[in-house]
């Protein structure tokens, strides 16, 4: 199977490298992708939006022989997402890593500090509002460190830009959360509550969900166990 790999915010191919090793030793061909304005921080990320990326990772779909998985982590959610929505008939099943299918007008995360032009990895604090280190579990000093040494301003526009998505053949495409930060029964009850992040879910006609416990990046802080659960999830 043909699986394209898409990073969350301010992540790059190689934030998959310790993913791939288990998933092609299983046999798959994969493709971890760089989506635009992430290759450099020299890189000019003025006006790239989320239909820019989201046309990218179409592209790539529309060069790869036979059917596709695709894998969105954080961020990355909707970048499959909205690529499903355009090419719903080569898409095999959509693996969300703590994401999930967001409703049409839906931003990523606008609350993300930025100058309008590209959003630079905030302070870790940012992610320990409330007091509350989910996001960040399991994750080591050196881990942290690591990734924003390599971590890439995001452009703005994909963080902010609302999701365009309309085709009602996105439903039929079989999907898997795995959810690493939070729990089955939180989404139970978020959905139950009707919380517009989950609104989605309940439409899609074959949705799995799994959980792995561990921060916001499993791929850094529990890659062979994520790399085993996308298995699984296939």
């Amino acid at each position: 199977m043909n699986l394209i790999l898409v990073p969350g915010l301010w992540l790059g191919a190689w934030s998959w490298d310790r993913v791939t090793p288990a998933l092609r030793a299983a046999g798959h061909h994969v493709n971890p992708i760089t989506r635009p304005g992430l290759d450099s921080v020299e890189t000019d990320r003025t006006g790239i939006g989320m239909a820019d990326t989201v046309a990218a990772l179409v592209d790539v779909i529309d060069q790869t022989d036979g059917d596709v998985v695709l894998v969105g982590h954080s961020g990355g959610g909707n970048v499959v997402y909205g690529a499903t929505d355009q090419r719903p008939e080569r898409v095999r099943r959509v693996i969300f890593v703590d994401s999930g299918p967001m409703p049409d007008g839906a931003a990523v995360n606008p609350s993300i500090p930025g100058d309008g032009v590209e959003i630079p990895l905030p302070p870790w604090d940012f992610f320990r509002a409330g007091g509350d280190d989910r996001d960040l579990r399991d994750l080591t000093d050196e881990m942290l460190a690591d990734i924003r040494a390599r971590a890439i301003p995001e452009p703005w526009g994909v963080a902010n830009d609302p999701l365009s998505i309309s085709n009602p053949a996105r439903f039929d495409v079989p999907m898997t959360m795995i959810s690493s930060t939070f729990s089955r029964e939180e989404i139970d009850e978020a959905i139950k509550n009707q919380v517009p992040y989950f609104a989605e879910v309940l439409r899609i006609r074959n949705l799995e969900i799994d959980e792995l416990p561990t921060g916001h990046w499993p791929q850094f802080s529990k890659p062979d166990e994520l790399a085993q659960h996308i298995l699984a999830a296939l």
